[in-house]
């Protein structure tokens, strides 16, 4: 079934089948490795973007949905999606922004995140453990960078425009905070995280549909480990919006870890051996019975 629709999708949303408002560009093939919504250089490209139509946005979503699936690194798709879907839950997220004091000061401001706002070398040369450092340490690992974000296209509200970029710019942000790595798995546990902080629909496609790529041992992965992580830290952690990151460089991450309520990923073999442990309760249990 999954295989008849992508055929589908390739004949209905082939870019010679759309207007030339709603083709996508094609991006890279799909590596083990996955950068998020990285694309051409951010901006804030307000005089390009505007608010489709009902029927326009819906084909958007429908296009866009069956391009992330095919592939999940085409950045476009996975950012048109989200903005295609996106605006009554963009809505709740400023909603939230606006009645915290931080929230609405980022929202009054709108700080920008790229290479010309943030001095990397002057993070690199904060210390060792110091959440500046520790992020550009991420970009210089995984070699990404602040300026390649895709600009908003489909959201013409200027406010509801800034919560979606600034939701695309501190996505490294969290990265650092979480010390996730960006292999597919590690990313797909991070949208779990997105998605019970925001309930945004592409996060939540990202999480059950991401899955459906991994081998069967990356799956098992997946939902033993990532998965109930994600989900007690996101439900633990503060509303990552309301988090004015660039004024946090200096502090040591762990600090700031435990003062935003990020709660530690445990490595791989803690939870294998915890398995174990309950495993062996239960079995001591059923043998006492």
């Amino acid at each position: 079934m999954t295989k008849m629709l992508l055929r589908c999708h390739k004949t209905l949303c082939s870019p010679r089948h759309l207007p030339w408002s709603l083709r996508l560009p094609i991006t890279c093939q799909s590596s083990r490795r996955a950068h998020g919504t990285y694309g051409p250089a951010n901006s804030s490209n307000t005089e390009h973007r505007r608010d489709p139509g009902l029927l326009e946005r819906t084909w958007i979503a429908v296009s866009s949905a069956f391009g992330a699936m095919a592939d999940p690194t085409r950045q476009e798709t996975v950012a048109y999606l989200g903005e295609a879907t996106g605006p009554y839950f963009l809505a709740r997220a400023r909603d939230k922004m606006l009645v915290h004091p931080v929230g609405r000061r980022i929202l009054r401001e709108r700080p920008v995140i790229n290479t010309t706002t943030l001095d990397l070398d002057r993070l690199r040369g904060l210390p060792d453990g110091t959440f500046g450092r520790e992020y550009v340490r991420f970009l210089d690992t995984e070699h990404v960078s602040p300026d390649t974000r895709v600009p908003v296209k489909f959201i013409g509200n200027t406010e509801l425009a800034y919560v979606m970029q600034r939701y695309r710019e501190v996505h490294d942000f969290w990265h650092t905070l979480t010390g996730l790595p960006t292999t597919i798995e590690a990313e797909i546990g991070l949208k779990w995280l997105e998605f019970v902080q925001s309930g945004f629909p592409v996060a939540m496609l990202s999480a059950f549909v991401g899955p459906l790529r991994l081998t069967s041992t990356e799956r098992e992965v997946l939902f033993s480990h990532y998965v109930p992580w994600a989900v007690q830290c996101g439900s633990s952690c503060q509303f990552l919006l309301n988090i004015y990151y660039e004024e946090h460089m200096h502090r040591p991450l762990d600090e700031l870890r435990k003062e935003l309520g990020f709660i530690p990923l445990p490595s791989i073999a803690d939870s294998v051996t915890s398995g174990y442990s309950e495993a062996a309760k239960e079995g001591q249990t059923t043998q006492i019975n």
